[in-house]
């Protein structure tokens, strides 16, 4: 093996010249992060830079109320505008990513957000700002399929899964920093948000185009020809995508309604910073410890048992009145999202066909652009109509529907991963 170096009892890692990290600890880290290429680690790098950040998204709301000056209603407007953007940037990127390159789509999306950045940052009027919100939810997640596709390309099968829970936890330990920096940083003017969101952005595009190669499978030109007809045609995918469009609905009234039916009992925007928080907190300290465990799972009872839990902890939620309640019961939901995470991605890899990965990839994506959107939408109807009994026990109810049709769809999908592991596979 090329640039190897052996180290007592310890198998080395490949593409790796040296192990730094000796004796018992690298025993404990190579399962969790051996044996992964260069390309992989170019683009969890990026990942982790381009998410540390992400500073516009969580204080987007307050920089239009108060340094722009508009009403709730136009704030929530230029909101759903930039989430609607993302359904047809998600679907886009995939497209491209099939048609002109992982690499090329990669790094025009991230250099344009840059610059859609500066410009909503920059824009003043009402209509400015709602066309520089467009531009920017068009080109924000249009890397996304590219990505996820990329890490398709070069990695196999059987080590997806280890990978993307990877990606996942580099994506929450960049956006639990980002959120801090961010805070203190809007204080001195949200401006400065905007420049730095902007740098990141364009600093990983730009460090993919350098120490990434295209990984495009161009000799699959007949697995591209049909569009998203035949991605469409998938049933089994179309199944996955809308079973994950419930639960991505589902997930984000953590960060949506929570804050609302905190204030229904009492609690203050700093209660629901500090339980959130715990989210944050057990991603980082937990999901690296059991992804590659996980990932040796079946997929499907993975995620169901992910649904399930996210079922219990939303449904406790309705019985939560203080502080620590709500923070015990988004520790149980988050118990759920690490364990769906880890094999999420993985399964959509499993289901595309080489040339087709971008354009499977931006229709799953979709579903979590789409919930994110309908979220607050279906959220705060529920909590208006029924209080926070009725939108917690609802959340519960869908989750656990999610569950048992991911359940039913368990046999097609270990079908289609058996055929994914017996295709012999290459990175080249």
């Amino acid at each position: 093996m090329r640039g190897a170096l052996t180290i007592v009892r310890v198998t080395t890692l490949e593409d790796a010249p040296v192990d730094p990290a000796p004796g018992r600890f690298a025993a404990f880290l190579r399962p969790k992060v051996g044996g992964l290429p260069r390309t992989f680690w170019v683009l969890w790098a990026g990942t982790l830079l381009n998410r540390l950040g992400t500073m516009v998204e969580p204080f987007l709301g307050l920089y239009l109320t108060t340094t722009r000056g508009l009403s709730l209603t136009q704030a929530g407007m230029v909101m759903a505008v930039l989430g609607a953007g993302s359904l047809g940037g998600q679907l886009a990127g995939g497209a491209l990513a099939d048609r002109i390159g992982r690499r090329v789509t990669l790094t025009l999306a991230t250099v344009g957000t840059g610059a859609a950045m500066l410009a909503l940052g920059y824009a003043e009027g009402l209509a400015a700002i709602v066309a520089a919100a467009l531009l920017l939810g068009l080109l924000l997640d249009m890397y996304r399929p590219a990505s996820q596709a990329m890490v398709a390309d070069v990695i196999s099968p059987r080590d997806r899964p280890r990978a993307f829970g990877l990606l996942f936890w580099a994506v929450n330990l960049g956006w639990a920093v980002a959120m801090v920096l961010g805070g203190t940083l809007a204080r001195q003017g949200f401006l400065w948000l905007f420049w730095i969101d902007a740098v990141t952005c364009a600093a990983f595009g730009l460090l993919v185009w350098r120490a990434v190669p295209e990984t495009w499978a161009r000799g699959a030109r007949a697995e591209r020809a049909g569009g998203f007809g035949r991605v469409l045609r998938d049933r089994v995918m179309v199944a996955y995508v809308l079973i994950t469009l419930v639960y991505t609905f589902v997930l984000m009234q953590g960060m949506t309604t929570m804050p609302l039916a905190m204030k229904e009992a009492g609690l203050g925007p700093q209660d629901y910073g500090l339980a959130i928080a715990a989210n944050g907190v057990l991603i980082i300290i937990v999901q690296p410890l059991v992804n590659a465990w996980l990932a040796r799972r079946d997929h499907s009872l993975v995620m169901v048992a992910g649904f399930v839990l996210v079922a219990l902890g939303y449904g406790l939620t309705a019985l939560a009145a203080s502080l620590a309640a709500y923070t015990a019961t988004i520790l149980v939901w988050t118990l759920g999202e690490i364990t769906a995470a880890s094999v999420l991605q993985a399964v959509v890899a499993d289901l595309a066909p080489a040339g087709l990965r971008g354009r499977y990839s931006g229709l799953y994506g979709m579903a979590w652009s789409g919930g994110f959107l309908l979220a607050p939408l279906g959220g705060t109807q529920l909590l208006g109509a029924g209080g926070a009994p009725a939108l917690w026990l609802t959340c519960a109810g869908l989750a656990l529907g999610a569950a048992a049709a991911q359940l039913a769809l368990a046999p097609a999908l270990r079908r289609r991963r058996t055929v994914a592991l017996d295709t012999p596979f290459s990175s080249e």
